[in-house]
């Protein structure tokens, strides 16, 4: 009667070709390359080609958060209308989204009181 860990012995070590290190390593960079790297990466094309396309008037969010829409674009400035009368230059590399649907949309939001929430 043979015991279990002499069949374990007899077997070939390393399991065929993916239990080489250098082939699972290889294998990894691949599955990063394609599910980490590349959409990333075209990601960041997509965000260039709209921030190089964008025009007076469009709707723009900045990394920091801020709102706005674009007033003036230099070649390395966008100054944008936070509120009647005041205006905020920022580089365009601090860009986070651009909407180019808001584009001619004049009308402010309707604001709601707190006191008209609570009444119902």
């Amino acid at each position: 009667m043979t015991s279990t860990f002499s069949i374990l012995a007899q077997q070939p070590a390393g399991g065929g070709i993916l239990g080489n290190p250098l082939v699972m390593i290889g294998l990894m960079i691949v599955m990063f390359y394609f599910l980490l790297i590349r959409p990333q990466k075209k990601q960041r094309q997509e965000l260039e080609a709209r921030i190089a396309s964008m025009a007076k008037g469009d709707k723009i969010i900045t990394i920091g958060g801020m709102h706005g829409i674009v007033h003036h674009i230099s070649p390395e400035t966008v100054t944008i209308k936070i509120s009647e009368g005041v205006f905020v230059p920022f580089n365009k590399s601090s860009i986070a989204t651009v909407d180019k649907t808001g584009k001619g949309d004049k009308k402010a939001p309707e604001v709601i009181e707190a006191d008209e929430v609570t009444k119902g």
